[in-house]
């Protein structure tokens, strides 16, 4: 056999054998799908809609009630809902509402509270005015989310739970203004 004769054999072979690979990456995809639906995994068939959250207890309720308090302090706090009632595990947002009802900027701190006591062990806070100090400017008026999730294993006896926020003034922040050094920031 000549060279030439050999050359075009293996190029025959190798064509053909490309042919085949490429067949085969195109057979790979639906098979890949099958076994991914075989083995409950990557289900790129599933809608989206069918996706559930397995972390909120659909079978239970628990309403929560909002209470706020001023402690010695000139501001109109309130929530904007009395009351919520969620499924444990479920993401929740609230909001408050606070004014400052004085001609200068005045700076106070949130403290929350929970009833019963055993609520507080199972609300998870995710964002929350309590976090950090608030200055209000002179008549300032600011809505304030809190975003929670009440965990899925409250125990099965609380069905009402009740968080509470009370604001105290920061202290210093009456000296800062009469001094002029503005209110604390």
């Amino acid at each position: 056999m000549s060279q030439a004769s050999e050359n075009r054999a293996l190029l025959v072979r190798l064509a053909v054998g490309a042919i085949a690979m490429f067949g085969f990456g195109f057979a790979l995809v639906p098979f890949y799908e099958k076994i991914c639906e075989v083995a409950g995994i990557n289900d790129i068939g599933r809608r989206d809609d069918a996706v559930v959250n397995t972390q909120v207890d659909t079978t239970r309720t628990v309403t929560i009630e909002f209470d706020t308090n001023l402690h010695d302090l000139a501001w109109q706090f309130r929530p904007l809902q009395r009351s919520v009632t969620v499924h444990p595990g479920e993401l929740v947002q609230v909001a408050f509402e606070v004014v400052n009802n004085r001609d200068y900027a005045v700076a106070g701190q949130a403290i929350p509270s929970y009833g019963p006591r055993i609520a507080g062990a199972h609300v998870r806070k995710l964002d929350c005015f309590c976090f950090s100090r608030q200055t209000l400017e002179a008549r300032e008026r600011r809505v304030m989310p809190v975003v929670f999730v009440v965990d899925a294993d409250l125990p099965g006896d609380v069905n009402t739970m009740t968080l509470s926020y009370t604001f105290f003034e920061v202290a210093g922040t009456q000296a800062d203004v009469a001094a002029g050094r503005g209110g604390a920031g």
